[in-house]
């Protein structure tokens, strides 16, 4: 039985980028605040897990029919409720291809990928983190909102699995209790040293002994580090001269949880030559660690994704954002946000994949009324499908006001225009600095559609969002 390969990989993070300064300047008084350097990534109020793991996985492009899909994340927005059936959905994908979630370890994504690499057939791999952190903790700081996806299927592809090893230890270097539902971390050296000795050293010795490669030989390395200087110490140790793309996106971002490997991995295979060997590995009460052989080049997605983006310099609004800040939104956040199961299971398909529907006269409409909204016709019509999720187009009006409740004001709201004919009235996201106008292309992001804060439950669509990003300021450099 043929092993397969991995045919493409993506990154993505979401706009906001905070800078660490500030925090450092606002919480001088209290000895915290970290060293504030660098910046960390921010999800939107309605970016979860959940959507920023189907936009990783967007940027893939075209695949070839699934079998599977696997959801990984150690901070899903649902603990009974499947993230890898609504990615199903989000993606259009067939609803019998196979989709199971796995989590409660940040090496979650990289057991998955690995299991996939020794199967033959064809698996997407999606991790997506969003995790609520004490305001003080140095996670809170260096922890960072994003996502990764991975394809692996039967035949050539980016890169192929050589060799790899698995070590399971009980290492509590972060736990996070499911009643209490925040994270404890254990003494920094403490973890570095046991890290370095019982795990990872141990791990990468043997996997590159399974694949037949030299420490030397290996050119870039994937490796997350709980605690700054881990990677240091295992290359000391294990003869590693390759750098560790996981530094500059912790520096960038922060550290991306289980999606940390997959970005990393994104972002090692926007820079190989076929023939390099990447060490890969997952880390959270264990390892895995695999080792591969380039054999393509990426798409550039998770380097994009690095370097664009908005700086955030409001320590509130961080706060806000991360969940660390719950303010009183008067009278207007009070409204009842109930979605009916009912209306999930008949119209769920549709809502989370966007898929319109052309009548037999060619107009497309979202969303698929029982009598088609043109103005000739004269009763009920079946509809072609027509999905919209990655039509291009412009907007046709736009507003913003703080009427509306919105957990991060203003609400943006307007026409928007699908280059295929339909219309859609619709929210727009990613708004930061010049406030769209009439024409503006636009894109089409999966999002947190409304919190249903009585019942703690969410529901998902897509939003309108500026067609590109604007490539992230340099940091200053210290003077002297």
């Amino acid at each position: 039985m043929a092993q397969a390969s991995l045919k493409s990989v993506s990154g993505y993070l979401p706009l906001l980028r905070f800078d660490r300064k500030v925090a450092r300047g606002e919480l001088r008084w209290s000895g915290l605040g970290g060293s504030g350097r660098g910046r960390r990534s921010v999800a939107g109020w309605d970016e979860d897990a959940l959507t920023m793991a189907v936009e990783a996985a967007r940027g893939l492009g075209a695949a070839d029919p699934l079998e599977g899909v696997v959801f990984a994340s150690t901070s899903s927005p649902f603990s009974d409720r499947s993230m890898a059936g609504l990615v199903v959905e989000g993606l259009r994908l067939d609803p019998s291809v196979s989709a199971q979630d796995v989590a409660n370890s940040r090496r979650a994504a990289v057991t998955a990928l690995l299991k996939a690499l020794r199967g033959s057939s064809t698996e997407l791999v999606v991790a997506g983190e969003k995790r609520t952190v004490r305001p003080g903790t140095s996670q809170h700081l260096n922890w960072g909102d994003g996502a990764g996806a991975a394809l692996v299927g039967p035949g050539d592809g980016l890169a192929e699995l050589l060799g790899a090893a698995t070590i399971n230890a009980d290492l509590l270097d972060i736990f996070t209790d499911a009643e209490h539902g925040l994270p404890y971390a254990a003494e920094d050296r403490f973890v570095r040293d046991e890290a370095v000795r019982e795990i990872y050293v141990p791990a990468v010795r043997a996997a590159l002994a399974d694949a037949g490669v030299a420490p030397a030989d290996v050119a870039l390395a994937v490796m997350p580090e709980s605690v700054d200087g881990t990677y240091k110490a295992v290359a000391k140790s294990c003869g590693l001269n390759a750098a560790n793309v996981c530094s500059e996106i912790a520096a960038q971002a922060g550290d991306l949880g289980a999606a940390m490997p997959l970005f990393g991995l994104a972002l090692a295979l926007d820079r190989a030559e076929p023939g390099s060997k990447l060490l890969v590995a997952g880390f959270g009460n264990g390892a895995d660690v695999l080792v591969l052989e380039a054999t393509g080049t990426a798409n550039g997605q998770a380097a994009r994704a690095l370097s664009r983006g908005v700086v955030l310099a409001s320590y509130s609004r961080f706060l806000s954002l991360t969940g660390m800040l719950p303010l009183d939104w008067g009278p207007r956040a009070e409204v009842n946000q109930k979605v009916a199961a009912s209306t999930l299971l008949r119209h769920g398909r549709d809502m989370h994949g966007f898929v319109g529907g052309r009548d037999r006269k060619g107009n497309v409409q979202f969303p698929k009324t029982p009598i088609p909204v043109r103005p000739d016709a004269q009763g009920p019509e079946e509809y072609e499908d027509v999905p919209l999720a990655d039509v291009p187009a412009r907007i046709v009006s736009i507003t913003a006001d703080r009427l509306n409740f919105t957990p991060d004001p203003p609400f943006y709201f307007g026409l928007v225009q699908f280059d295929n004919g339909a219309r859609v009235a619709m929210e727009h996201c990613d708004i930061e600095g010049r406030s769209p106008e009439v024409g503006d292309r636009v894109r089409m992001r999966f999002r947190v559609k409304a919190i249903d804060r009585q019942r703690h439950f969410r529901t998902y669509f897509w939003k309108a969002a500026p067609a590109e990003r604007p490539e992230l300021p340099p940091e200053p450099q210290k003077e002297g």
